[in-house]
């Protein structure tokens, strides 16, 4: 994991936290949370306050998210919003923290030029004990406040300033006015600048949880499943249709009911095929690495080359996708590439829908060999894949994403994952001549 380290694609985007008032206020916030402190003098953070520094000094890297649910927060500055969430339990979970701090961000500016914001992602659940405490997560609150509670103070205190413009006795009120002078001291003067944060809600309908081997949760779509990654029979009735990540008839069936993903080739504003075959040099760089090829600065004809060299060795992904960019690309035959081929997962993307996030990360886990699209959608697995890669595809893989990923992160999801307007057709016209109306396995497709 080192050579991930070293490029800035793993703990990458992380908040230096150098300045010795910024580490006291964090031991205040970790001592208000769990009772511990670090003697870390510099370390690092993440959106969540989580340091993976600390994780090891603590031996706990859960130090914040005990039994992986209801997940707590420090918060030293707003630039957290732009850092990664590390051992991430839920796929929600960064979005809601980085919501969060969007919608309080002058409020937050202001209070972490003080003190640290501590706080929690709280939900009915307290311990993910059996399956069915999946479906006791419907939304989270944040609860968050300062270590020396002034939010609170100026909860208190702007009670007090109501009681005391309403009743008309309050101006004799010795011990009001004492206590709206004590608590003012701390919070300064609320009426012109208010220290109160949003209490916000978020819906939480379809994740994915690392819980139980993981498992995608779809509640909110017509067709209601639980797409188990690990053992199925485990969380069997979560839901009342539970699919095993190993049954990809169902998974497709489920993803085609709910309308939830495209064909790569009929997506509209991307060079598909440019697409495909990065796909497929993935796979051929799989493959070499396993013959213990030399993949050092491997270039696409490089890789060609090897391709050419291993063709036989190459695996059904590789055919599949071949026969599919040379119909887009040549005028070849029609590729038959049903639920079951092993290439099937590589051709779809999310259709723009909400959780076009959450069902690329699904595509990624089942689509292992797209190394970009695993590190892209689904840190977890990538880095859990990553262990057990030959040394010369870790050094492709991560010599590539350096090199082709980092350096314009917006630009490459974009091109992967974003959608263009759909056009509309004059009235009255008929179907385009380049057309192909053949429905197979993606419905009907487009000729490039």
């Amino acid at each position: 994991m080192k050579r991930l380290i070293q490029k800035g694609l793993m703990f990458g985007n992380l908040i230096p936290v150098v300045s010795p008032v910024l580490v006291d206020r964090y031991n205040r916030a970790l001592e208000r949370l769990t009772g511990k402190r670090t003697a870390l003098a510099d370390f690092h953070v993440d959106i969540s306050g989580y340091s993976p520094e600390i994780g090891d000094e603590l031996g706990d890297d859960l130090y914040l998210n005990h039994q992986g649910v209801n997940r707590q927060f420090i918060l030293l500055t707003t630039e957290q919003k732009t850092a990664p969430l590390l051992n991430a339990k839920f796929s929600t979970s960064r979005g809601i923290l980085r919501q969060f701090i969007e919608a309080n961000e002058a409020q937050l500016f202001a209070l972490t030029a003080r003190d640290a914001v501590a706080g929690e992602l709280v939900n009915s659940v307290y311990a993910m004990t059996t399956p069915a405490r999946l479906l006791d997560i419907g939304t989270v609150t944040i609860e968050a406040d300062t270590t020396d509670g002034a939010v609170a103070s100026a909860d208190r205190l702007g009670g007090l300033i109501d009681r005391f413009m309403s009743e008309t006795s309050a101006w004799y009120d010795d011990v009001l006015i004492a206590q709206m002078i004590g608590l003012a001291k701390d919070t300064g003067d609320i009426t012109r600048n208010p220290v109160a944060l949003t209490a916000q809600t978020y819906e939480q309908r379809n994740f994915w949880t690392a819980h139980f081997g993981g498992v995608y949760l779809f509640r909110d779509v017509d067709a209601p499943a639980a797409i188990a990654m690990g053992d199925a029979q485990a969380v069997a009735g979560v839901t009342e249709t539970v699919i095993s990540g190993a049954n990809r008839s169902a998974i497709a069936q489920f993803l085609k009911l709910n309308d939830l993903v495209e064909p790569i080739v009929e997506a509209r504003g991307i060079d598909s095929a440019a697409i495909l075959r990065q796909k497929m040099d993935f796979i051929v760089a799989d493959v070499a690495a396993g013959l213990g090829e030399d993949l050092t600065r491997a270039t696409r004809r490089d890789l060609r080359r090897l391709g050419q060299r291993h063709f036989d060795k190459l695996p059904a992904e590789w055919q599949g996708l071949a026969d599919l960019v040379r119909w887009a690309e040549d005028g070849g035959p029609w590729p038959r590439i049903d639920s079951e081929h092993p290439a099937y997962f590589y051709t779809l993307r999310a259709r723009p829908h909400e959780d076009a996030d959450l069902v690329n990360m699904l595509l990624a886990e089942l689509a292992p060999k797209d190394v970009r699209q695993l590190f892209i959608c689904h840190k977890e697995a990538f880095y859990a894949a990553y262990m057990d890669w030959p040394d010369a595809k870790k050094a492709y893989v991560a010599e590539f994403l350096a090199t082709e990923y980092q350096v314009d992160k917006a630009g490459t999801r974009d091109a992967l994952f974003g959608h263009e307007a759909p056009m509309e057709d004059p009235a009255g016209s008929g179907p385009q001549p380049d057309l192909v109306e053949r429905v197979g396995p993606w419905g009907a497709v487009r000729r490039l």
